[in-house]
């Protein structure tokens, strides 16, 4: 019988893994259609940067809080 403990870093592995995949595929895609964007239309690069950076700001962040919640569950347990 597997205690909650002994799958506690699969757990962890994936909280961090899979959204760390997803981040780096979307950061990825929005970086390929803003450079098709501004290849297309030059004059429309700095409004369109500054809404890459908000974009992948928000893509990352969410990286970041399934980082701190997969470290959290590491270290504190809270399923014991």
């Amino acid at each position: 019988m597997t205690s909650s403990l002994n799958l506690l870093p699969l757990a962890v592995a994936l909280l961090i893994g899979i959204p760390a995949l997803g981040s780096c595929i979307g950061i990825g895609l929005a970086t390929m259609k803003f450079l098709e964007a501004s290849a297309r239309q030059p004059e429309l690069m700095d409004a369109l940067q500054t809404k890459f950076f908000l974009a992948v700001g928000v893509t990352d962040g969410a990286f970041i809080i399934a980082t701190g919640i997969g470290l959290w569950f590491a270290t504190a347990n809270p399923f014991s």
